[in-house]
């Protein structure tokens, strides 16, 4: 079967440089319509832009502390997941678990960054972690005037 042109194909003669982003944006498309009913949609999160170059991503993690969680910025992705529990037995701090009905759902969630863009850090509080991100402009990409000579 042949694939369909997409409708980045119609922008790549007016863009210069941008054939990797048309090429992770069909990635994506493609994954959501093949796998769309069994995607994963955990943990929910929000992304919110709190300045003029700064964003947090909201993971809600409720039942989850500081040493579940790994964050993870690696080139241009940055993965939230849990880390695997070492041990098999069922007890905690609070003492023997007989009915296991909170249970600990694993996941690992990654998003695509820009390179201009730098994770300054990480928090968890009241079952929300929240990352945060700021775009960083180098003098090179910011806006100047061009002498006309």
């Amino acid at each position: 079967m042949d694939k369909v042109p997409s409708v980045f194909n119609n922008l790549r003669p007016l863009t210069i440089g941008f054939d990797d982003v048309f090429d992770h944006f069909e990635t994506l498309l493609d994954d959501d319509f093949s796998v769309s009913s069994s995607r994963n949609n955990y943990p929910p999160y929000d992304i919110r832009k709190v300045g003029e170059n700064r964003y947090n991503i909201e993971a809600a993690l409720a039942g989850f502390n500081k040493k579940d969680i790994e964050v993870i910025a690696k080139d241009n992705t940055l993965t939230i997941k849990t880390k695997k529990e070492k041990t098999s037995n069922k007890k905690n701090g609070n003492g023997e678990i007989l009915h296991q009905g909170i249970s600990k759902r694993y996941f690992e969630r990654s998003f695509t960054i820009a390179d201009d863009v730098k994770v300054l850090g990480a928090e968890l509080k009241d079952g929300l972690l929240t990352v945060s991100l700021e775009r960083i402009i180098p003098e090179e990409k910011k806006e100047k005037v061009i002498e006309i000579k």
